[in-house]
């Protein structure tokens, strides 16, 4: 399916490309997050009289995003879950625990936003995680997990 790019996807392309991805991924994905729309020849035209306003929001949301990477650079999260002797969580730290922490220190972060490449953490230490607020921010944090 061809679709408009509204604004820059990752892996995809930026802000008005006309990209071909497959069907289910624009049906269900893309065009219900408002992130793009078909490509037809009037979705065309409207784009190009709405391109100003648009490039205007993705700036913005670049520069907020920029804003509070520089806030959230560095931040020490410190989570505490039972463990065992050895250093085993009975459990793991999610990227959901971690986002709560953040919002308990005032960042509006959403979980999708926070990286665990490794996936759960499922033993005590110090961790750094990247904190993806927009396609061009990330954040480093520093996450403690400590054993009771």
């Amino acid at each position: 399916m061809q679709i408009i790019l509204l604004e820059k996807v990752a892996n995809l392309g930026n802000l008005g490309e006309v990209v071909k991805v497959k069907d289910g991924y624009a049906r269900n994905f893309l065009i219900p997050q408002k992130k793009a729309r078909r490509a037809t020849p009037a979705a065309l035209a409207e784009f190009e009289t709405r391109r100003a306003e648009l490039e205007r929001a993705q700036a913005e949301r670049l520069a907020a995003a920029q804003a509070v990477a520089e806030k959230l650079n560095g931040i020490a999260i410190v989570i505490s879950r039972k463990s065992a002797m050895d250093g085993r969580l009975f459990g793991s730290v999610t990227n959901h625990d971690v986002a709560n922490a953040l919002v308990q220190q005032g960042f509006d972060i959403d979980k999708s936003a926070v990286r665990m490449p490794e996936g759960a953490l499922k033993t005590t230490g110090e961790f750094p995680l990247e904190v993806v607020l927009h396609t061009d921010v990330a954040a480093t944090v520093n996450v403690t997990v400590t054993g009771e």
